[in-house]
C-alpha cells in the first residue's frame, strides 16, 4: 500500500512517514498541494494525506483538483481547525475523513486501515453519480455509519458514535445531520443533573 503525504512542514511530513514505514507501508511525500498533485498522478497512491494550511496550493485547492482527477481514493485532511463549517465545505468536495493536528500514531494508522477497508469495498462498477448520494456524502462511508446505528440499541452521542466507527467527529456529525435529515435517525434530548442537554441519536424504529 502507497500512501501521499502532502504537508509544507518538514517535521511532519517526516514523521508521518516513520509512522508508516512503522505500519509497514510504503510513502511518498510532496511539500505542497501543486507538487502533491503531480505526484498524484504519476505515482497513483492508495491513501492520500493533506495539509489544510499550505502556501502556494492550500489543502482545499488541492483537494478539488485530487477529485476532478479520482473520485474514489480516500483523503484524509490534516487539520488544527475543528470548526464543522470548514469540515462541511471540505466534505462536499469529496474529502473522506480528518486527522486532527497533533496527529497520533494509533488514530492515523487506524483511520487509515479503515478507508482502505471502506475503499476496497466500494464497488468499482459504480459511476460517478453513484459514489455520492448527495453533496459531501459517501455511500461507503454512509454505510458504515448507518450500519453500526443499527446494529445498537441505545441511543448515542456524535462523539460516541466517531468513537465506534473509527471516523473523526466532523465527519460523522455531517452523516448524523444527514440521517436525521432523511428521518432515519432520531435526536433525543437527554437532561444532564448538570451542564447543557446532550444530544443523543439513535436508528429510527418503529
Amino acid at each position: 500500500m502507497k500512501i501521499l503525504i502532502i504537508d509544507d512542514d518538514q517535521s511532519l511530513r517526516y514523521m508521518l512517514g516513520e509512522i508508516c514505514k512503522y505500519a509497514g507501508w510504503d510513502f511518498i511525500t510532496a511539500e505542497n498541494g501543486k507538487q502533491g498533485v503531480e505526484i498524484f498522478q504519476s505515482e497513483h497512491p492508495d491513501v492520500l494525506l493533506i495539509d489544510y494550511h499550505m502556501p502556494e496550493m492550500n489543502g482545499y485547492d488541492t483537494l478539488i483538483e485530487i477529485r476532478m482527477i479520482n473520485h474514489h481514493v480516500p483523503i484524509i485532511i490534516l487539520t488544527v481547525d475543528e470548526r464543522q463549517e470548514i469540515a462541511n465545505q471540505f466534505l462536499e468536495q469529496g474529502a473522506t475523513d480528518f486527522a486532527l493536528k497533533p496527529v497520533k500514531a494509533p488514530d492515523i494508522i487506524a483511520r487509515i486501515q479503515l478507508h482502505i477497508r471502506l475503499a476496497n469495498m466500494q464497488d468499482t462498477q459504480n459511476v460517478q453519480s453513484e459514489v455520492f448520494t448527495t453533496k459531501g456524502i459517501s455511500k461507503k462511508t454512509l454505510n458504515h455509519v448507518t450500519g453500526y446505528m443499527q446494529s445498537v440499541n441505545a441511543a448515542a452521542s456524535v462523539d460516541e458514535i466517531a468513537k465506534e466507527v473509527g471516523l473523526a467527529y466532523p465527519t460523522v456529525y455531517r452523516y448524523v445531520m444527514h440521517l436525521l435529515e432523511t428521518g432515519e435517525v432520531k435526536q433525543i434530548t437527554s437532561y444532564q443533573k448538570i451542564g447543557r442537554p446532550k444530544m443523543l441519536y439513535k436508528w429510527y424504529t418503529n
